[in-house]
């Protein structure tokens, strides 16, 4: 099990940006796909984006396409979630998340098997 901690939440006006960062220790970084999902109050939760082991592919959730970029270092055992013109329907919880090696990214929460505890985000508008 790969522990994950995420950082980077606050509060923030429509339309700034914000950068989460989810860094993972106890096991090797980079043998985990790696994926952002949030969850608002009364909604279940959702994917946001996810990124290979090696960064090479990357998959967005359409409300985010366009704003939200998600990126990895392993050296540095992190992976990245930029936020850019940010709305009030971002407000959420976000979560990182840690699975299994593949080829392509899930985008379903059943395809990963270990979370961070979140970080909140809330957007004023």
């Amino acid at each position: 099990q790969i522990r994950l901690v995420e950082s980077g939440g606050g509060l923030v006006q429509a339309g700034d940006s914000l950068r989460l960062s989810c860094v993972g220790s106890g096991r090797t970084f980079s043998n985990y796909n790696m994926g952002w999902f949030r969850q608002a109050p009364g909604n279940e939760r959702e994917f946001v984006a996810g990124i290979t082991w090696f960064g090479g592919n990357t998959e967005y959730s359409e409300s985010v396409k366009g704003r939200f970029t998600i990126s990895r270092d392993n050296l540095k055992s992190t992976m990245y979630l930029q936020m850019t013109s940010l709305n009030n329907e971002d407000t959420a919880v976000y979560y990182c998340a840690a699975g299994p090696l593949r080829v392509k990214v899930s985008t379903v929460h059943t395809g990963y098997e270990d979370w961070g505890q979140g970080t909140q985000v809330t957007v004023l508008s």
